[in-house]
């Protein structure tokens, strides 16, 4: 599929919820939680952007680029 019509329809999904009812956008403390979950949940030999400085690098100039 088409990457543009693919972000359309992932917006609209995030776009149906109205903001007051996202539970991370209104609760800080929920976001930080569910954060340090997932980070417990990976090994520390599987993080790859840990191990591989060069990669989270290109990851990040290419999130740049998307916004």
């Amino acid at each position: 599929m088409d990457p543009v019509k693919v972000r359309a329809i992932a917006g609209m999904g995030g776009r149906s919820v109205p903001k007051e009812k996202r539970a991370f956008a209104t609760n800080p403390e929920l976001a930080a939680e569910a954060g340090r979950k997932g980070g417990k949940s990976v090994s520390a030999e599987a993080r790859s952007f840990s191990q591989d400085r060069a990669l989270a690098s290109t990851a990040g100039k290419r999130s740049r680029k998307a916004l």
